[in-house]
C-alpha cells in the first residue's frame, strides 16, 4: 500500500518493487530453473493489463504450462469454502453452460453461456448472457442479456442487464479502459458510474 501511494515509481515488480525490496528487506526467492535437470519453471511477468490477461487465459488451455491441478506442486492459499459451481436452466437461449473455461466454487451460471473464460469464486451470470475469453474476478454479478468479450472485470463489479462489453470499441473507450491489445478493463467504479 505504501508503494502504491508513491509517485516516484512505475510500480513495476521487475523495475521498482523487487530491486527496492532487495536493498531494504530480507528477501527469499524460488529457483525458476531446476538445478538438476536445467528445466525452466513457470514464470510470467504480469506487469501490464495485456500480460496479466494472457497469463490468465493460458489457464483455460487443455494443457497449460502452469498446471494448477499438479498435486506435486500445490498452490497453498486461503480461500473461503464455497459450494460447487452450478449451471442451471436448459432451454434454447437459456442454457447454463461453460466450455473450455475454469469456473471456481460458488459460481452460478443461470441460463448463460461461458466460453474460454476464467471465473473466480462467487460469480453470478444471469440468463441470455454470453461471456467469452474473459477474466471475471470474485463476487462479480453479470445481469441478464449481457455480452462480455475479451475483458477483465474487477471484483464485486455489477454489470447491469443488457450491457455490451468488448463489442463496440468506441463505446468501450468512453466507459472503460482498453489495453494496447484490445483487452477491456472494467473496474467497480466504472460500472457504478453507469448506474448514476
Amino acid at each position: 500500500e505504501e508503494h502504491a501511494q508513491r509517485e516516484d515509481t512505475q510500480h513495476d515488480f521487475g523495475r521498482n518493487i523487487i530491486p527496492e525490496a532487495l536493498s531494504t528487506l530480507k528477501v527469499f526467492a524460488y529457483p525458476f530453473t531446476d538445478v538438476q535437470t536445467r528445466v525452466q519453471h513457470y514464470w510470467r511477468d504480469v506487469g501490464t493489463v495485456d500480460a496479466f490477461y494472457e497469463a490468465n487465459m493460458e489457464l483455460v488451455h487443455v494443457n497449460p504450462e502452469l498446471n494448477i491441478y499438479d498435486e506435486q506442486w500445490p498452490i497453498w492459499t486461503y480461500q473461503r469454502q464455497y459450494p460447487p459451481a452450478k449451471f442451471v436452466l436448459d432451454e434454447d437461449g437459456r442454457r447454463g453452460m461453460a466450455v473450455n473455461s475454469v469456473v471456481s466454487g460458488g459460481c452460478i451460471i443461470s441460463g448463460a453461456h461461458v466460453n474460454q473464460s476464467l471465473l473466480f469464486s462467487n460469480v453470478r451470470i444471469d440468463e441470455r448472457s454470453y461471456v467469452e475469453r474473459s477474466v471475471i474476478f470474485p463476487d462479480v454479478r453479470i445481469g441478464a442479456g449481457c455480452t462480455v468479450k475479451r475483458a477483465i472485470i474487477d471484483s464485486a463489479g455489477i454489470v447491469p442487464p443488457g450491457l455490451q462489453i468488448g463489442v463496440d470499441r468506441e463505446e468501450d473507450a468512453r466507459r472503460f479502459y482498453i489495453s494496447e491489445n484490445g483487452v477491456v478493463l472494467v473496474t467497480r467504479e466504472m460500472l457504478s458510474k453507469l448506474r448514476q
